[in-house]
């Protein structure tokens, strides 16, 4: 059974960092291009940021560039996303996904991607 599992999320002072963690099972994280996304309340989703299958190449939203840093270590297939000088407006629901490309595109965070339940991340002093 595929399975995308988010956590790390919580409540986050401004200026703050946060890791959070996507467990996968069901398949091997390494083989496709995998990205999160985040989505605020009446907002539509935003995608952040995706990296190619084999790490080949990692693409960033203006918004989260030189802040949030992609990593995945496929022993333990598992995807990362670090986040830095965290603001109010990086308050959502963060998710992992995928969809099941070998490259980067726009699907990631689209309708047909394929996501975990998510990890709320507050930012909140």
């Amino acid at each position: 059974q595929v399975q995308l599992v988010e956590s790390g999320g919580g409540l986050v002072q401004p200026g703050g960092s946060l890791r959070l963690s996507c467990a996968a099972s069901g398949f091997t994280l390494g083989f496709y291009a995998v990205g999160w996304f985040r989505q605020a309340p009446g907002k539509e989703r935003e995608g952040l940021i995706c990296i190619n299958h084999r790490d080949l190449d990692t693409y960033y939203a203006e918004s989260v560039k030189d802040r949030f840093t992609i990593s995945r270590d496929n022993a333990k297939n598992t995807l990362y996303l670090q986040m830095s000088s965290l603001t109010h407006e990086d308050t959502a629901v963060y998710y992992c996904a995928t969809d099941w490309g070998l490259y980067c595109s726009d699907g990631y965070y689209g309708p047909e991607a394929s996501s975990g339940q998510g990890t709320q991340v507050t930012v909140s002093s």
